[in-house]
């Protein structure tokens, strides 16, 4: 019975937050969430070739076959290590799907 209330209590806690936190963009539909807000850190994360496949969300033939195909694609070359910036590799997927 002691815990009943105990759990009802962190219910209606977050289901306070998450109201109140849309209420606070509700003029401002294209604000962003506590989620979005937490993923701008990556801006200037590099990838390895072997990442990539994870990151598009395809498999790693096709990762092999879309470099080959776009030898376009963003990337720097340090010490005989390609990387590839995750914010221009977004961008640049974003524009050749266009």
């Amino acid at each position: 019975m002691e815990f009943d209330f105990f759990w009802l209590a962190i219910g209606l806690a977050a289901l306070g937050y998450f109201i109140g936190d849309g209420l606070k963009n509700f003029k401002n539909p294209a604000a962003k969430g506590l989620i979005e807000s937490l993923d701008d850190d990556d801006s200037h994360e590099l990838l390895k070739e072997n990442q990539i496949h994870w990151f598009m969300g395809i498999s790693k033939e096709d990762v092999k076959s879309l470099l080959q195909e776009y030898p376009d694609i963003p990337h720097i070359t340090i010490n005989g290590n390609v990387y590839y910036p995750k914010e221009k590799l977004r961008e640049w997927l974003i524009n050749i799907g266009a």
